[in-house]
């Protein structure tokens, strides 16, 4: 068998072994995506079900919203929500990584707890923090007032809602980076490092021009996922804050909520999911063009 069949046979196997997948992805993901347009072009509500084939008018709902201001407020409130969490999200795993692999034992003995939180259904992790934000039962709160230190209800007040869901997402998702970073620096090569230090590099200095340029492109790749999932932080946002106080946590994906569900407006709905969806597929492959770039230019 010469090169060219046996490469014609492996790419028709492989074909066949990712056909399954393949097509159950199409019916998971692929007809929902399909709906989800489709409706988007029609001034389907739930009070007039014969709406929803209605499309004498395909691009009403996406003109609308350029002028609907709490959809553009809901733009500005995701992206508030998607740089703090990732910003924080990639230095906390970051710092637990290097000082994990810094071989101190009693940082390598918790490193197992770091990742419990990541692997909790999200639900979960909102329950655990509505139980820390309510003022009643939070044991932070009881500590507080036996020190007569009056702390603000985090969850309903206009300065500090957003923080509330930055903080969660945070403790949820740094476990990402930090696993990530890790294996990173445990491939390092040592030999880069004690070079460094024979020259009389300090740690600073090592971990500048040996360290960081290693594990710049997990991070990243870090960065790309958080970012995308950022976008999904809808249970949070549910149980803890419901958008409030006002509009402080309404992101986008919550406010399309509303409109379909307390409003009945799917049509108007299902666009603001399509324009969410196209930001999050742009800013991928933006992000992909940017790390082939740096890979080509090394």
């Amino acid at each position: 068998m010469n090169a060219a069949s046996y490469e014609r046979q492996r790419r028709s196997f492989v074909r066949r072994a990712i056909a399954p997948s393949l097509l159950f992805l199409l019916v998971v993901a692929g007809l929902p995506t399909l709906f989800l347009l489709i409706t988007s072009l029609t001034p389907g509500a739930l009070v007039n079900p014969g709406s929803l084939g209605d499309f004498s008018e395909p691009l009403r709902n996406y003109k609308l919203l350029g002028s609907d201001e709490r959809f553009l407020g809901s733009l500005a409130v995701q992206a508030r929500l998607s740089v703090y969490t990732v910003v924080l999200q990639v230095l906390l795993g970051t710092g637990l990584a290097l000082l994990v692999h810094s071989g101190q034992s009693r940082w390598q003995s918790l490193r197992h707890l770091f990742v419990i939180p990541m692997v909790l259904p999200p639900i979960v992790v909102a329950v655990i923090w509505k139980l820390i934000y309510t003022p009643d039962i939070s044991p932070i709160y009881q500590a507080a007032r036996a020190l007569n230190i009056a702390l603000p209800a985090m969850t309903t007040h206009v300065d500090f809602a957003l923080w509330s869901i930055v903080l969660a997402d945070t403790w949820e998702w740094a476990p990402f980076t930090f696993l990530m970073v890790l294996a990173a620096l445990q491939n390092l090569p040592a030999e880069y490092v004690e070079a460094a230090r024979m020259d009389g590099a300090d740690a600073l200095r090592v971990f500048g021009h040996i360290v960081l340029p290693y594990i710049a492109p997990v991070l990243l790749v870090c960065t790309l996922f958080r970012l995308i999932d950022s976008i999904k932080a809808f249970p949070l946002i549910f149980l803890l804050t419901g958008g409030g106080p006002g509009s402080v946590t309404e992101v986008t994906n919550y406010y399309a909520y509303l409109v379909a569900f307390n409003f009945g407006e799917l049509g108007y709905s299902s666009a603001i999911t399509v324009v969410l969806l196209t930001a999050t597929v742009v800013i991928s492959w933006a992000a992909m063009r940017v790390s082939k770039n740096r890979e080509s230019l090394e």
